[in-house]
Order: C-alpha cells, then structure tokens, then sequence
C-alpha cells in the first residue's frame, strides 16, 4: 500500500481539528479540482481513516481502530523518531516485552543491532522485524493470532505473560485522554497490555501526538503507572502535570537527551 499523500495528510489532520471536511472547501484550499479531492477521500476511506459523508467526509468512528496498514502510514515520521528515542533508553544485556502497536514496531526497529536482549512480544510483526538479529532471544507469546494485524490475544496470552517479570515494557496506546488514561479498541488486547504493564520493572508509553486527538472504548489504565512517557511533542499543561506529579519521566524525540520536568 502506498504511504499516504501529504495532502491527504494535511486533509486527515483538519478532520481532526474540524471534526468533517468539506470538498468545496478543500479543493479552494489546496487548489485543485472537486475530483481530486473526491478521490483523495475515497482513497482515505478505502484505508479506514475517514468516512464519507454528504459533500466531504469525516474522521471513522471511534469505537473500532483504522485499518492496520493505515495506521502505520498516519505519523510514520514521528513514529519513526518515538521508536529511536524509545529504544536508546534500553542497553544491551537486558529483557523487555512489547505489545501490538505500530509505534511500538519502530521501538523493534530501532533495538535491531543490539545485544543481549531477551524480547517478549505478542506482535507477530515484532518477530519478523527481530528474528533475524543475531544474540538476541525472541519469544512469542501463545494465543490466537488477530488476522486484521499479526496480534496475539486472550486469556493464554495474558497466562503466558504472566509467568515472566521483565526489566522493560513498551506499551502503546490507541488514545490518551486528557486526564491521564490510556485506552485501546480491543478488550482483548486491553488484557495482554494489563498483564504486560503487571509484569515489567519499568514501562515505557510511546505514543504520537495525535493520541490525544482521538477516542477508544476500553481502558488499559493511566499514564501514573509508566515510568517513562515517548512522544513527538511536549505534552499539554493538564497531562504533563499529572506526569509531573507520578514522576513519570517525559521524552519528546529529537529533543536533548534530558527529560521534561
């Protein structure tokens, strides 16, 4: 699939500010012609990012996810960056567990080359992105296999978790609200991240800015029980003093190394 267009970017991210997008408008606004913007919608729908709607379109609702191979193209720069920043806070010689995310993959990506590492993980892409890497131990953890993204989920995951205590986790989120909790779509999964959080010494949230754009039914807990927060940008004055008070450490990528009192 190929990534997404920086116009349809720009025309997912005023969705986000203003709820709908209106084709006229758009078309004025970037200056092309109604049909292009149309098929600019029609591609995002087809991916699971907007809906149509009379005259334009609209964000998908928030009570299921967007598509997998689409989420992995909306913020893949920023992604990129939280998974390097992520992943330079873990040294060599060390375990950790990483759940189903595709911010969570780019941590995977980053950690290649590293060594010592015993990983944990119930994401199938995470597998195929670390099994080639030499002195490092992947396991899976056992359950069914989610078709939609390569997740392994249910009660056997969250049994088979819960028989390790792990020096890290990387957890992401499908939102963050404004009042410290983490939510996700899949009850499910919900479960595994619990578990996963449970049973590691330090957890690391890695999540883009736009988690805070958006909403999910199920609650996997609050940002008081990470130790560390990894994002793209410095997060808003309500959150980043709930952070503050938990000691909950804030990273944002490409910053110095130091963390955000």
């Amino acid at each position: 699939m190929k990534p997404v267009s920086p116009r349809q970017h720009d025309i997912v991210e005023r969705a986000r500010q203003r709820g709908r997008v209106i084709v006229e408008e758009l078309a004025e606004y970037f200056t092309v012609t109604p049909q292009t913007i149309r098929k600019d919608l029609n591609e995002l729908c087809a991916r699971g990012i907007l809906q149509r709607v009379h005259g334009g379109g609209m964000l998908a609702s928030g009570v299921t996810n967007f598509a997998y191979d689409a989420r992995r193209t909306l913020a893949a720069d920023e992604k990129r960056r939280i998974g390097a920043k992520a992943a330079s806070l873990i040294s060599g010689n060390t375990s950790l567990m990483i759940n189903i995310g595709t911010t969570t993959e780019q941590v995977a990506h980053a950690l290649r080359g590293k060594h010592g590492l015993l990983v944990i993980t119930n994401n199938i892409n995470v597998v195929n992105i670390l099994r080639g890497s030499p002195e490092m131990e992947v396991i899976v953890a056992g359950g069914v296999v989610r078709s939609t993204d390569g997740g392994v989920v249910g009660e056997a995951t969250v049994d088979f978790i819960r028989q390790f205590k792990m020096d890290y986790a990387i957890i992401g989120v499908s939102a963050i609200d404004e009042d410290g909790s983490l939510f996700d779509y899949d009850y499910r999964e919900v479960k595994v991240a619990q578990a996963i959080i449970e049973n590691a010494r330090h957890t690391i949230l890695v999540a883009d800015a736009t988690k805070h754009e958006r909403s999910a039914p199920v609650r996997i807990g609050h940002i008081s029980q990470m130790s560390t927060f990894v994002t793209d940008q410095a997060p808003l004055p309500a959150l980043a003093a709930i952070c503050a008070e938990s000691d909950v450490q804030v990273y944002v990528a490409d910053q110095d190394a130091e963390s955000l009192e």
